[in-house]
């Protein structure tokens, strides 16, 4: 096995896996914000909150990411008559739909909190909207957490699909490299070591915290 074309080629290729963490980050970050808001729109007992939300939700999981990220790339420029490049395409793309999963992440969340606790706060006085806010999603964000950290791993997976619009993210970086070279093995067993590292990595986290917030609640810690 040649380790040295993986040595020759170090620079490029992890200047491809800071583009790989820069998507995550903000396909996370702006999905998980989106999808705050859609979660909660899916338990508001207003129709015109609740249904445009659900079909949202529904369309976005009902599609692959990579045809998401098709349409962003060749169809909005057409749209709006501009154009728009690799990197925004790609982001943007993982935003709108890593929404409808955090979404569902969040609902699943919000309904985990006591019903008791929303109508005790209810009672001293504050709107729904306050409610929600200061008591409803500060918990239901703590016990979401092991949930997100998973998705947040399958996302990392997932960064490697905006290769499809010519991104030149770390996997993508592999195949261009391994095109001049031709050393297959040592270079995509190489990829999947780091992929393998870095999930794993996430993936033990979500485990350490499951298992925290699991002797909070049996030990009564996580009451409010």
């Amino acid at each position: 096995m040649d380790v040295d074309v993986i040595l020759r080629n170090a620079p490029f290729l992890f200047g491809g896996l800071e583009i790989t963490f820069e998507l995550a980050f903000i396909a996370v970050g702006g999905g998980l914000l989106l999808g705050i808001a859609l979660g909660s729109a899916r338990v508001s007992g207003r129709f015109w909150i609740y249904y445009p939300a659900t079909a949202y939700v529904h369309f976005f999981r009902g599609i692959p990411l990579i045809l998401v990220i098709f349409w962003l790339y060749f169809l909005v420029p057409v749209l709006v008559g501009r154009t728009m490049n690799e990197f925004a395409a790609a982001a943007l793309s993982f935003v709108v739909y890593e929404a409808a999963y955090f979404a569902e992440i969040v609902r699943a969340g919000i309904q985990s909190v006591p019903e008791g606790q929303r109508m005790a706060a209810t009672a001293t006085g504050l709107s729904p909207a306050q409610v929600m806010h200061y008591v409803v999603l500060p918990q239901a964000l703590r016990n979401m957490i092991p949930a997100l950290v998973t998705q947040s791993v399958v996302i990392f997976q997932d960064t490697s699909l905006a290769y499809v619009i010519g991104l030149r993210e770390f996997l993508r970086r592999v195949n261009l490299v391994d095109a001049r070279e031709a050393r297959s093995l040592e270079l995509y067993l190489f990829a999947g070591l780091v992929y393998f590292s870095l999930c794993s990595l996430g993936t033990f986290s979500s485990r350490r915290l499951e298992r925290r917030f699991a002797r909070q609640a049996f030990s009564g810690g996580g009451s409010v």
